[in-house]
């Protein structure tokens, strides 16, 4: 078995589809295609390359932040295993597609702006009455006033 690691930066070109497997796990899927533009040197023209598009999958974790999170023309990198699907088609011709089972989802941000929101995390800490077994939540606020001074510090003036 192969297992070619790649990134691929693009669109979204469907809406990504959540199903179910017959073992309960669920899965998310959309296709993508990454276009090659290059400047011709001589003209200063910008001509259009070759179109990839892939199929991508995304399992566990992934799928609730995707789903929630991506549609149709939003510009993404993608990681993740390169595979080839082969299969034949209702007309009996064969066929091979490229996959991507992603590891990691994002976008672009060099083509778009996002806004992130965090889901509560719980912090394996001692309760305030000393119980070590209890947890208590994290405080978000602090981590995200912490966030945005690291933000402000990085960003030039």
């Amino acid at each position: 078995m192969y297992e070619a690691q790649c990134a691929v930066v693009g669109t979204v070109i469907t809406n990504p589809v959540k199903r179910s497997t017959p073992t309960g796990d669920e899965v998310l899927s959309f296709r993508m295609a990454s276009n090659a533009r290059r400047q011709d040197r001589n003209t200063g023209e910008w001509t259009d390359g070759g179109t990839l598009y892939l199929t991508v999958t995304c399992w566990r974790r992934l799928v609730r932040g995707v789903g929630a999170s991506l549609m149709k023309g939003d510009p993404i990198i993608a990681y993740g295993q390169l595979r080839t699907n082969e299969y034949t088609n209702r007309d009996g011709v064969e066929r091979a597609d490229l996959e991507m089972r992603a590891s990691a989802v994002g976008p672009d941000l060099a083509r778009c702006n996002v806004s992130i929101h965090r889901t509560k995390a719980v912090a394996p800490e001692a309760a305030p009455d000393g119980d070590p077994g209890a947890t208590e939540p994290v405080d978000e606020d602090r981590d995200h006033d912490r966030i945005e001074d690291d933000v402000r510090e990085s960003v030039p003036a």
